[in-house]
């Protein structure tokens, strides 16, 4: 799961103050991959196509100064809450870690070319250190983590061999991230694995 913006008109080769005031919205997303569908995907060297099917966004997006004091430094400075079939699975804050703001990414992004308004920004997996080299699960003491793929790398490198099952059907994912005061930002992310039936 990670956190995502909308930009303005952005132009080609933008500076760090061109970014920062092209941000308008601030939404959640769940970047879905189809793990089965990527190594023959990556062994043709042209990248992801067929292995990352739609993104799931929140169903609100706020501006930035309706953040108030969480937004600073071009992050979002709160939790990211993932539930796993209904069990607690991630918490790590969404400001901590981000090793490149986002300003720092539409910086990038505009390279060699300009961005439209409207465009859309990832800020990648949400992930805490906690103080270790890979982090800790939830059960564990820890925030835990925000893709389960990192967890499965983690377990590889820990115990020899991944634990934690990629989804299937029937599993059920739920994203939000809360204010102070315990109130829901940006609504929820709620999706639940299950077959596409042609119609």
């Amino acid at each position: 799961s990670e956190v995502a913006v909308v930009t303005g008109d952005v132009p080609m080769g933008a500076s760090i103050a061109e970014a920062q005031e092209s941000i308008r919205l601030i939404m959640l997303v769940n970047d879905v991959s189809l793990r089965g569908l990527i190594p023959a995907e990556l062994a043709k060297g042209f990248g992801f196509f067929q292995s990352k099917p739609s993104s799931a966004f929140s169903p609100v997006a706020v501006t930035p100064d309706e953040l108030g004091d969480a937004w600073y430094e071009n992050k979002v400075h709160l939790p990211l809450v993932s539930t796993y079939n209904h069990k607690p699975f991630g918490r790590p804050n969404a400001g901590v870690d981000m090793t490149f703001d986002f300003a720092d990414l539409i910086v990038h992004a505009t390279k060699t070319r300009p961005l439209t308004a409207g465009a859309i920004i990832g800020s990648g997996t949400v992930s805490n250190k906690q103080g270790t080299d890979h982090g800790t699960s939830i059960e564990e003491g820890g925030v835990g983590y925000s893709c389960i793929a990192e967890v499965r790398m983690i377990e590889t490198i820990r115990d020899g061999k991944p634990a934690t099952n990629f989804m299937s059907f029937g599993d059920s994912i739920k994203l939000e991230m809360f204010d102070v005061e315990g109130n829901t930002i940006f609504g929820a992310i709620d999706q639940q694995v299950s077959q596409y039936l042609k119609h």
